[in-house]
């Protein structure tokens, strides 16, 4: 239902974004309805938890019914295909104190109907594979999230993996 709406914002989000990453970001295109603000910073906390948890259902059930997760590793589509990756990598990983953190204050509503909002941010964890040493691992994340009823849910999420510096 909301997949066209979200592919157009999504490309243009895109679009503005590799032209003009500083220039967008500036911007002061944020929500002004402290509620808003409010359940879409705990659905941040529902899923830095989830994935803390090592819980692939829970993850998955933060989406909407046709979400769009894009990993490091490509796209994947459907809330069941979500779930389903998230149990593959928490299988071999396992993640822990993961954290989110929004750029800004609030998140943005440019080009949405009110029904939208995106905002950007980085993330970080630490991995556990089976066995070695724990690695800490960051990156930048950009979600869509979509008004479900009275609550919100992710509609798409990109993150990528930011390379470990180079020991010298």
């Amino acid at each position: 239902m909301h997949l066209p709406v979200l592919r157009g914002c999504a490309l243009l989000i895109f679009v503005v974004l590799a032209t003009s990453f500083d220039g967008f970001a500036q911007h002061n295109n944020t929500t002004t309805d402290p509620q808003i603000t409010q359940k879409i910073r705990a659905l941040s906390r529902a899923y830095d938890d989830a994935v803390n948890n090592n819980d692939a259902v829970a993850v998955a059930a933060l989406f909407t019914e046709d979400p769009v997760l894009v990993s490091d590793r490509g796209p994947i589509h459907g809330r069941k295909p979500i779930e389903n990756w998230y149990s593959g990598v928490f299988q071999v990983w396992h993640p822990r104190n993961h954290i989110g953190t929004p750029d800004g204050n609030d998140p943005h509503t440019t080009c949405f109907s009110g029904d939208e909002a995106w905002e950007t941010g980085e993330w970080s964890e630490t991995e556990q594979g089976k066995p070695g040493r724990p690695i800490q691992s960051r990156g930048y994340w950009s979600t869509v999230y979509i008004r479900d009823g009275a609550d919100w849910k992710i509609g798409m999420l990109i993150y990528n993996v930011t390379p470990a510096k180079s020991r010298d």
